[in-house]
């Protein structure tokens, strides 16, 4: 959908507000963790529904929030960041394979972070849908699940960094307020440079 005033619409409701419902549940669980173990488990599992709804949404959604608009080998992610970091990269109206690509690492690393943070609650706290098989795991364990939770927690905050930097450099490049466009869902559908 095309405005007057040379936007065009780019990401669709779905998109944005999946974006922004996973942004705030996990710096909700990030800053919550042990604390306020409510509020960090109910955290998660928003977490765990915003991954199942975007994943659905990537397979049967509107064309730039397909998986098959921006999902690319890693070699042309790779080439991209390069292009970027030279600041030669094309402008895409949808993701960029860098974005692509990083879309889905941050995915796999949430879903392991949400699926052994569940099964650390049924370990540690005998509590949640899987404390029946994890109950009586035993300490070794639960220690091994609360290692890979908070490794991929901390990973998956690491993510955020590089995608919060290629945000902003991107925006640079372009001259497009990317953040923007993620709360409006829309760009500019002109420019200077080839857009794919």
């Amino acid at each position: 959908m095309k405005q007057a005033n040379g936007q065009i619409k780019v990401w669709d409701p779905l998109v944005r507000g999946f974006h922004w419902v996973l942004v705030s549940a996990f710096f909700i669980a990030y800053l919550t963790e042990d604390d306020f173990m409510t509020l960090h488990v109910w955290a998660g599992y928003t977490i765990g529904a915003a991954l199942l709804v975007r994943v659905f949404w990537g397979l049967v959604g509107t064309r730039h929030a397909r998986f098959t608009d921006f999902v690319t080998s890693p070699k042309t992610a790779l080439q991209y960041v390069k292009d970027t970091l030279t600041l030669r990269a094309k402008r895409y109206l949808g993701h960029n394979p860098a974005g692509g690509l990083m879309i889905i690492v941050m995915i796999i690393s949430l879903v392991i972070t949400v699926t052994s943070g569940i099964a650390l609650y049924g370990a540690a706290e005998q509590a949640g849908p899987l404390a029946a098989t994890f109950a009586s795991s035993g300490e070794f364990f639960e220690d091994a699940l609360e290692g890979l939770h908070e490794f991929f927690a901390n990973f998956t905050l690491f993510l955020v960094a590089v995608h919060v930097a290629g945000v902003v450099l991107e925006s640079l490049i372009h001259r497009e307020n990317l953040v923007a466009s993620m709360i409006n869902g829309f760009k500019r559908a002109e420019s200077d440079q080839p857009q794919v």
